[in-house]
């Protein structure tokens, strides 16, 4: 652990071989570096970089490494051996399983749920209420040797309270409209809506309502 953090509560719980970047603060009652199940505790390295804020009730397992500038609401969990990038913020009461890849700039709203197996690109953005999903066939005896959650790419965007099916990739660009269920791959740069989802318009179509650029995405 590094000396020079900003601030650990002194509720907090920090477990073995847990390296935290200076200017850093942990807040009540999180948990860090929790062992997964059959591992010892302090086994498997945890870190996270400077200058990153870990709000109250906090869980963040062992095994992962997340980036500078990281940020969480409260109540956030965060399983093992995930990779997250530099400047990434995770919403209160939002989960991240297992085996996730998140680039840099990525923001992830509040209560959403990500599986899996997924893989958020750099910049994706993903609203409040929103479900991943990683398996075709639940409880099928073999579910797990198919698990495979969806691929964010470059920029894209997720309405609130939309839900992915597993192993689909949302273009770079495209914007998913709130409370869609996402079936299928969706374009670069499509505008998708409904259940299932189908494409509207290209993000070139979309002007501001308000007057305030022509454009809202260049």
């Amino acid at each position: 652990m590094n000396d020079e953090l900003l601030d650990i509560h002194p509720t907090a719980l920090l477990y073995p071989n847990v390296r935290i970047g200076s200017k850093s603060r942990v807040g009540a009652y999180s948990i860090i570096g929790e062992p997964s199940r059959g591992k010892e505790p302090g086994s498997v390295p945890t870190s996270i970089g400077s200058d990153s804020t870990i709000h109250s009730h906090t869980v963040i397992y062992a095994g992962n490494t997340i980036g500078s500038n990281f940020q969480t609401g409260h109540k956030v969990n965060i399983r093992e051996d995930n990779t997250v990038g530099n400047n990434v913020s995770i919403g209160t009461h939002s989960i991240i399983e297992h085996h996730v890849k998140i680039a840099d700039n990525v923001r992830i709203h509040s209560s959403v749920f990500i599986p899996e197996y997924s893989i958020l690109e750099e910049g994706a953005w993903i609203g409040p209420g929103v479900f991943f999903t990683n398996a075709i066939h639940p409880l099928c005896p073999r579910v797990k040797e198919c698990l495979k959650g969806p691929i964010i790419k470059r920029n894209a965007k997720v309405g609130a309270n939309a839900t992915l099916l597993p192993g689909i990739t949302i273009g770079e660009m495209a914007v998913i409209g709130a409370g869609s269920v996402v079936t299928s791959d969706v374009a670069p740069r499509a505008v998708v809506a409904g259940n299932p989802a189908r494409q509207i318009k290209n993000i070139d179509d979309l002007t501001c309502p308000f007057d305030l650029c022509e454009k809202p995405y260049e």
